[in-house]
């Protein structure tokens, strides 16, 4: 029985290959996600990774590999998974908009690092963030520290768009945010179809970034060419 529902699971896999697939704007999480302690979660991952490596037939009493179990458990939960911790999210401290400034505010080409959920490579790319103020304004690092926080997940990068601004919109009390990504994906660049010139972009509009004219003012900003040195 298991057998045939397995080969079923792995039919399904096959067919999906690298397509995007993502069923909401929510990471699919358990609920006794945060049941065990983050040295809890280390000590297991250790013990599963040091698996993986002794059936690939690596020895694990190689003065290179000893430490590798426990440097990669530490990095999945403390860095490079962290953002699903909810304890990690940055507080979006606001202000009032007292010199009534009332254009859009891009901050653009903040740095992204990723996961891909489906093959667990990197997604490494740029986010560029910008809203309209309500009333209300947020410090730029602010937006930097979002991108972070929903990037540090196994994600989906269309969930990725949605999530930032989702958060932003509530932080800020208005639908007029937007966010744009422009990402290569290591599971497309370094296998499968090994193309290493193609990067991903994706988008969610808010409020009146949905306006045409609007969405072209954002790309506008987007397009500027930003060099300081």
């Amino acid at each position: 029985m298991f057998e045939g529902q397995n080969g079923k699971l792995n039919q399904i896999i096959d067919e999906m290959g690298d397509d995007h697939i993502s069923g909401s704007a929510e990471n699919p999480i358990r609920e006794d996600a945060f049941e065990l302690s983050e040295n809890d979660k280390i000590a297991s991952i250790e013990k599963d990774v040091a698996n993986i490596l002794h059936t690939l037939g690596m020895d694990l009493g190689d003065d290179s590999l000893r430490g590798t179990p426990l440097r990669v458990a530490k990095m999945f939960v403390k860095e490079i998974f962290g953002g699903l911790n909810p304890e990690r999210k940055p507080k979006l401290s606001t202000f009032e908009n007292s010199y009534k400034y009332g254009e859009m505010l891009v901050e653009k080409n903040i740095t992204l690092y990723s996961t891909c959920e489906h093959h667990l490579l990197p997604i490494v790319g740029r986010a560029h963030v910008a809203y309209i103020s309500n009333g209300k304004v947020i410090g730029l690092s602010k937006m930097n520290r979002i991108v972070e926080y929903f990037a540090k997940r196994p994600q989906v990068q269309e969930r990725l768009n949605m999530q930032i601004v989702q958060a932003l919109q509530e932080a800020l009390g208005t639908q007029d945010v937007a966010c744009i990504i422009d990402a290569k994906h290591l599971c497309v660049n370094s296998r499968g179809v090994g193309d290493i010139a193609s990067s991903t972009v994706t988008a969610e509009y808010g409020g009146r970034f949905k306006e045409e004219s609007v969405k072209r003012e954002l790309l506008d900003y987007v397009q500027l060419e930003t060099n300081f040195e």
